[in-house]
């Protein structure tokens, strides 16, 4: 077996173990709370997304996907930033909730910089206010399907 058949072979592994187990890591940089209720919701087992592989995650250094929730302050950026900076690559970024895509009903606070994308790459951006569970769980398998 040639090592380049090898490699491919391994990165093809690794692409299907990332596709069949997301870890997550939920962030609220200062919102009002109904996405996070949300993003619990998902959790429990009404919705139950550990059927599809995804486990919540405490800790960045393990975590593979960011839900993030609520606008950018300048309190949080630093934060959010350093839990960045912590996970491994390969790494994602979903923006949950219209305060994380663009600011919402706090963007023209004087303490708020913006959406998540103000600091951080986003990969997806699930809008609502609060957004539904069932949006969430479609914005990580449009993760899961086309950027993993």
């Amino acid at each position: 077996m040639s090592a380049s058949i090898a490699r491919s072979t391994i990165r093809r592994v690794l692409r299907w173990a990332r596709r069949k187990s997301p870890w997550v890591l939920h962030f609220n940089s200062g919102g009002c709370n109904g996405c996070d209720i949300e993003i619990v919701d998902t959790l429990t087992p009404r919705y139950d997304v550990e059927r599809l592989g995804i486990l919540k995650e405490a800790s960045p250094r393990h975590a593979d996907v960011l839900l993030c929730t609520g606008p950018v302050t300048r309190q949080s950026r630093d934060r959010l930033r350093r839990i960045y900076e912590q996970m491994p690559e390969p790494k994602w970024v979903i923006a949950v909730g219209s305060c994380s895509c663009s600011g919402g009903v706090f963007a023209d606070g004087y303490n708020v910089l913006g959406g998540i994308d103000q600091v951080l790459p986003v990969d997806v951006y699930v809008p609502g206010c609060p957004c539904r569970p069932e949006a969430i769980i479609a914005g990580i398998a449009h993760l899961l399907e086309n950027v993993i």
